[in-house]
C-alpha cells in the first residue's frame, strides 16, 4: 500500500474519515449537515501525495512535540538535548521531518470503521533521546466521532506531545471563512508569549480579553485586535478540567450549515488557530485553495515549551511508562 494511499473509514451513518499513512494524516472527513447532505468538514489535499511537500501539517499526526520549543533545547537529568531549529532559533512540531513526513505502518480493524498507525522515531530523531515507538488509532464507533487515540513508550527518559492538526472549517471545507463560527472553549486561562510565539511562562485569565470563549463568540468578532501580534487567533489555552476525556474542552458550530463540532480530551491544553498563514497556494479536495481564517484549528497537546517550563504540567516520558491520551471529535447538528 502507498503511504499516499486513502484508508477511508465510515459509520454507517455519514460520518467518514479517510486517513494516509504519510504522517498519519487525517487526510478527510465528512460529516451531515442539517439538512443531512454529507459533505467536507476539513481541508485536505485533492492530490494525497502532495501531503509530502505541503506546509501547514494539515490533518498530520505532530510529534515528537507539537508546538514550539524555545531555543531548540531542553534540559533533561542535566544534559541539555539540542533540537533541530526550524522556525528561527527554536524548534515546532518535531522538527522539519518528525512524525508529519515519515510513512507509517497501518492495519485495519473492526470491519473498516478503524486503522491503527504505529511508527518508530529513532533515537537522536532531531535531537530528541530515546527510541520512541508510538501507535495512533482512528475509530468511527458509531456514536456521531471521530476517537483519536495516542499510545507511545521510549527506552529512555525524553518528552512528548503528540498532537492532530486538522483544519476544520464545518461550512464548506475552507472554500469561505470561517469567521461566523461560533466558538466556546472551556479554558479560564492562557499561556501568553513572546513576539516569537514562545511562553513567557506564566498562566493569565482570558476574562475580558479577545481570547475569552467561556460562552460563544463568533471568530470574526475579535479576531481583527490580534492580527497585529499573531495574525489571528494562535494562542495556547490551559484547559479547565485536564484529563478528562467527559469534560467539554472546545465546541464549533457553524450556522450556515447547521453543523455543529465537540471536542473532548485528556490532554491538558488546546492550541486554537484560525489558519492564519493560509495563503490559497494549497490545492484541496473540491478546487477549494484556502486562504487566511478559512480554518480553525484545535490542537489538544502538553503544553508548548513545558520541557524549558518548570511551572507548566510535565511533558516527560520515561522508561516503564506509557504515554496515553485521547482526542474526541463529536458531530451533530444544530
Amino acid at each position: 500500500m502507498s503511504e499516499f494511499q486513502e484508508i477511508w473509514l465510515r459509520d454507517g451513518k455519514g460520518l467518514e474519515a479517510a486517513v494516509i499513512r504519510h504522517g498519519a494524516t487525517l487526510a478527510r472527513l465528512r460529516a451531515p449537515d442539517r439538512g443531512g447532505r454529507v459533505g467536507e468538514v476539513l481541508l485536505g489535499l485533492r492530490d494525497p501525495a502532495a501531503y509530502a511537500t505541503a506546509h501547514g501539517h494539515l490533518g498530520a499526526t505532530v510529534g515528537r512535540y507539537a508546538n514550539r520549543i524555545r531555543g531548540a533545547r531542553f534540559p533533561l537529568d542535566g544534559k541539555t538535548y539540542r533540537l533541530e531549529a526550524n522556525d528561527g532559533p527554536n524548534h515546532i512540531h518535531g522538527g522539519r521531518i518528525g512524525l508529519s513526513h515519515v510513512a507509517w505502518e497501518a492495519e485495519q480493524f473492526g470491519g473498516g470503521n478503524g486503522v491503527r498507525l504505529a511508527v518508530r522515531s529513532p533515537d537522536g530523531a532531531a535531537g530528541y533521546p530515546g527510541n520512541l515507538d508510538v501507535e495512533v488509532t482512528y475509530s468511527l464507533p458509531g456514536d456521531g466521532a471521530l476517537h483519536i487515540d495516542y499510545r507511545a513508550t521510549s527506552d529512555a527518559p525524553t518528552v512528548l506531545s503528540l498532537t492532530s492538526h486538522g483544519y476544520f472549517n464545518l461550512a464548506d471545507s475552507g472554500a469561505g471563512s470561517v469567521l461566523d463560527h461560533e466558538l466556546e472553549i472551556a479554558g479560564s486561562r492562557y499561556t501568553p508569549v513572546d513576539p516569537h510565539g514562545l511562553p513567557i511562562g506564566a498562566l493569565e485569565p482570558v476574562a475580558g480579553t479577545p481570547l475569552d470563549f467561556a460562552r460563544p463568540h463568533r471568530l470574526g468578532e475579535r479576531i481583527e485586535a490580534l492580527v497585529a501580534a499573531r495574525g489571528g487567533y494562535d494562542h495556547n489555552y490551559a484547559l479547565d478540567r485536564p484529563g478528562e476525556l467527559g469534560a467539554l474542552a472546545a465546541r464549533v458550530r457553524a450556522p450556515a450549515s447547521g453543523r455543529a463540532l465537540e471536542l473532548r480530551t485528556t490532554l491538558p491544553a488546546l492550541q486554537l488557530y484560525t489558519a492564519n498563514h493560509l495563503d490559497g497556494s494549497l490545492d484541496c479536495v473540491g478546487g477549494v485553495r484556502p486562504g487566511r481564517w478559512s480554518a480553525i484549528c484545535l490542537e489538544a497537546q502538553n503544553f508548548p515549551d513545558a520541557p524549558n517550563q518548570p511551572a507548566f504540567p510535565s511533558a516527560r516520558l520515561d522508561p516503564g511508562a506509557v504515554y496515553r491520551h485521547s482526542i474526541v471529535y463529536r458531530f451533530s447538528t444544530c
